[in-house]
């Protein structure tokens, strides 16, 4: 089923009375922890690809409505041994978007993407079909495509569920940063970044509904918030758009 997904960038300043009037709709994502100030969040590390005359990027510019990105997702700040990363793919038509994903431990990323073994280093799970179903047609674009490391964008991630629906999803997005032309084994390396706003944040809902839901229309409308295309891959392309290199 495709999830529809709205996205709002809003002023820094408006964020704690927006958290305060979602909070009573919503619970914590179980996998955010407790920072120095008290809010839960975590930090989320995403390497796009891209061909090297930027194909996905000009989709995005484009309009183009069924578009597909490829990226490896880890989280935090720093990678543990065993490490897991997230091999994704995520095909959007319009609001509509649906992921496929795989996991792969971070230190077998370089050599999954060097002789495309899926089946030694793809993680098993009970059910291992669909995710080296998955993996397979990851590694199918890669290939098909040349695509490269093109973009790394990290950020600080406010997530929660629907207290009294878990199908909806609403998250803060907040210090979106990025750099260009990363190697993989650098998605935990927080240098050389830039910001792609001063004073914004994006909040993202996304449900499996035909309409938003009631309560979180209401409240987009009470804080005057617009729906717009905001990508974080395009938007991270333009805050480097000096350093843009694209070969024909």
């Amino acid at each position: 089923m495709l999830r529809i997904e709205r996205k709002y960038l809003v002023p820094d300043h408006r964020l704690d009375a927006l958290r305060k009037r979602l909070l009573p709709f919503l619970d914590p994502d179980s996998y955010t922890h407790e920072n120095e100030l008290g809010i839960r969040e975590y930090t989320v590390r995403s390497i796009y690809f891209d061909s090297r005359d930027l194909a996905c990027y000009y989709e995005k510019h484009e309009g183009i409505m069924l578009r597909r990105k490829l990226r490896i997702r880890g989280y935090n700040n720093y990678a543990e041994p065993d490490s897991r990363v997230v091999l994704e793919i995520k095909r959007k038509f319009e609001a509509r978007q649906k992921k496929y994903r795989s996991y792969v431990l971070f230190r077998n990323v370089e050599k999954l993407l060097q002789n495309g073994d899926i089946n030694k280093y793809i993680v098993s799970n009970r059910n291992n079909g669909p995710a080296l179903e998955e993996a397979s047609k990851f590694m199918y674009h890669i290939n098909k495509r040349q695509l490269r490391p093109t973009c790394l964008i990290v950020y600080e991630r406010e997530a929660y569920y629907g207290r009294f629906d878990q199908s909806i999803r609403i998250t803060f997005d907040k210090n979106i940063r990025s750099r260009l032309y990363p190697a993989v084994s650098s998605l935990f390396d927080g240098e050389g970044m830039k910001n792609l706003f001063s004073n914004h944040f994006i909040m993202e809902v996304k449900y499996y509904r035909h309409e938003m839901p009631a309560w979180v229309r209401s409240v987009v409308q009470e804080f005057r918030l617009r729906n717009d295309a905001l990508s974080k891959y395009t938007l991270g392309i333009d805050a480097n758009r000096e350093k843009v290199v694209v070969t024909y």
